[in-house]
């Protein structure tokens, strides 16, 4: 949503009317020229911008200013569960209605013009005739306020015509925001304005003095973490070479320590149980890091913004996300780095109990493993529990305040010992060095965590739509087949049972519902009549792409394609929605018909 430049010129032309009235500039001058008189010291050389502000805010000036000010809004704002409130958005199109701003709080009205040097869309290839054309969406996080533009068709130089009004606090004046792809026209308004002459200066010099401070930070902390290793390798069995991860590149090319990709993060009111914010982390897309001209897997990390605006994401950005979560919730969770079957590299979520239990959570699934460690040294008769998790060895394990190398003989994950407070078996490193380069405020550097968003998505709407796609997709299969098709609303009706089921049963790990739907399904099919179904689950919402996967199924196709007696067909969708508007399908395929001998 954006401004449009008539109201632009008209909201900027009351400002100016509404000063010219009060004779504002004036009696800033005679209060600014009074205050310097009567409050600078014979020993300083200046006055900060704060004591002018506070000396024209005790003269009433600010407060009379904002009285004669009314802006322009088109929506009343929201609040975001786990933020004070949603940033306000313009849009063209909208009807403006006039609304009071805040007189105590300050503004900042951004107006994105276009953008040019977009790249990344030139290796795909060009869309074929119908088909849905990529588009660009540029997401924009401000401290505790997240929006996004409207999405506009790909191109080098993207059309991009968007204004977002930002809440500016107090002491965020002055800070820098970066923009990772492409270069965007951006044009910055200050509501109230800013003496610019007067701020700029102190500006510059906080600017940096932060840089001097985070470049000596991150410089002191990489000659430690150099340090650490040279210790390390010197503890580690020599014949065994292990997954110990320190930095990791984000996706602007910055190498940050890994502790730094991990926060404890509130979900507000958006998810309520850790295991169903395992099941939210679960249903966000997995992909690996793209490589520009092929090769193998690039080591790229994604910030949490860049993953929750992507929707997608490797393993690491994954486990980072759960174990951010995890530790919102209260729980001691680390991300375990090491590898999979076949020596895979891979990440996954380890929590410790307060009686000692861990507990293993995979990130892309949702399951949780519990570990129970084997003795090497049992003779090879002596019964030992056998793992159930996917994991072979685990080289370090880390949060936001700690980083543990595995010094263990080996580093097999079925017969490790998490006692990470025996540095025999862990080797820790410093929390206080840890502390200076990932601790909030520690450096400008690193990204602020950006808050959950709820989803957009109206989960009975788009079962309805993907429901309807799909029967349409199932007739016209079965009639370039020859096979006419007979739908029972009652008999899809039926299935929502089931599909609330297991959606239940992969958020708590706890299976119900199952008798009652089997009961209903008995007194609905007549005897001498068969009943087949079909449940499969996704997490993407193109019903064309998911009924192409289902034919892929020999069991599926046997029910779409059903030949028989008295053929009635069923389907049934259910859409359940998480925030960010990531989402799992559920859909299940039925049929009955008479068995015939």
């Amino acid at each position: 949503m954006s401004l449009p430049p008539e109201k632009a010129s008209e909201l900027k032309q009351l400002i100016h009317q509404q000063l010219s009235k009060m004779d504002v500039h004036g009696r800033i001058r005679e209060i600014l020229a009074e205050t310097i008189r009567e409050e600078l010291a014979p020993d300083q050389q200046h006055l900060s911008t704060e004591d002018l502000i506070k000396a024209l805010r005790r003269r009433g000036i600010i407060d009379d200013v904002m009285k004669e000010l009314n802006f322009v809004t088109d929506s009343v704002e929201q609040e975001l569960p786990s933020s004070p409130k949603q940033p306000i958005c313009f849009d063209r199109q909208s009807t403006l209605k006039k609304t009071n701003i805040d007189p105590t709080r300050r503004y900042l009205y951004l107006q994105v013009l276009g953008g040019k040097a977009f790249l990344e869309h030139l290796q795909e290839p060009e869309p074929l005739p119908g088909q849905v054309c990529s588009t660009f969406t540029l997401c924009l996080h401000y401290r505790n306020q997240r929006f996004r533009s409207k999405p506009v068709p790909c191109a080098c130089e993207p059309d991009f015509h968007d204004g977002f009004l930002l809440e500016v606090h107090r002491e965020s004046l002055g800070t820098e925001s970066k923009v990772s792809v492409g270069i965007l026209n951006i044009k910055l308004e200050m509501y109230p304005p800013l003496n610019q002459t007067l701020s700029q200066e102190v500006v510059n010099t906080q600017l940096a003095l932060e840089r001097q401070k985070t470049a000596e930070k991150e410089r002191l902390f990489l000659v430690y973490a150099k340090q650490w290793w040279r210790e390390y390798l010197q503890i580690r069995p020599s014949h065994n070479s292990r997954l110990v991860k320190i930095f990791a590149q984000d996706e602007n090319g910055i190498n940050r320590p890994v502790c730094s990709y991990v926060k404890p993060l509130r979900a507000g009111r958006l998810l309520d149980t850790p295991r169903q914010a395992a099941r939210f982390v679960n249903v966000l897309g997995y992909e690996r890091a793209p490589v520009i001209g092929g090769g193998g897997k690039q080591e790229q990390w994604c910030t949490l913004l860049a993953f929750l605006c992507r929707n997608k994401g490797d393993c690491e950005d994954h486990a980072n996300l759960l174990c951010s979560l995890l530790l919102g919730y209260g729980l001691e969770a680390f991300v375990c780095v090491g590898t999979k079957a076949k020596g895979v590299p891979h990440a996954w979520v380890m929590t410790c109990g307060t009686d000692g239990a861990i507990t293993f959570w995979e990130s892309l699934t949702g399951h949780r493993y519990i570990h129970k460690p084997t003795n090497p040294d049992e003779p090879p008769v002596a019964e030992q529990p056998k793992p159930l998790y996917p994991y072979r060895t685990i080289g370090c394990v880390f949060n936001h305040q700690m980083f543990l190398g595995n010094c263990q003989p080996s580093d097999a994950v079925e017969t490790c010992v998490f006692d990470l407070n025996d540095e025999s078996k862990w080797k820790p490193m410093s929390e206080e060095a840890i502390k200076s380069v990932c601790a909030p405020g520690a450096t400008t550097s690193l990204p602020p965590f950006p808050p959950l968003c709820a989803s957009t998505i109206d989960a009975s709407v788009t079962s309805n739509e993907i429901e309807m796609q799909l029967r349409l997709l199932v007739s016209e299969h079965r009639k370039d087949l020859g096979l006419t098709t007979v739908w029972e609303d009652q008999l899809s009706y039926l299935l929502s049972p089931a599909l609330a089921s297991y959606e239940f049963e992969r958020t708590t790990s706890i299976s119900a519902g199952n008798e009652e739907f089997q009961d209903a399904i008995r007194r609905a099919v007549p005897d001498g009549h068969t009943f087949k179904g079909f449940p499969i689950h996704f997490v993407y919402r193109n019903a064309r792409r998911a009924f192409a996967t289902c034919l892929r199924s020999p069991f599926c196709e046997e029910i779409i394609c059903c030949r028989g007696d008295q053929v009635r067909l069923a389907v049934r969708v259910r859409v359940f929605t998480y925030p960010e508007s990531a989402c799992a399908v559920w859909i299940m395929f039925a049929c009955k018909y008479r068995s015939v001998l």
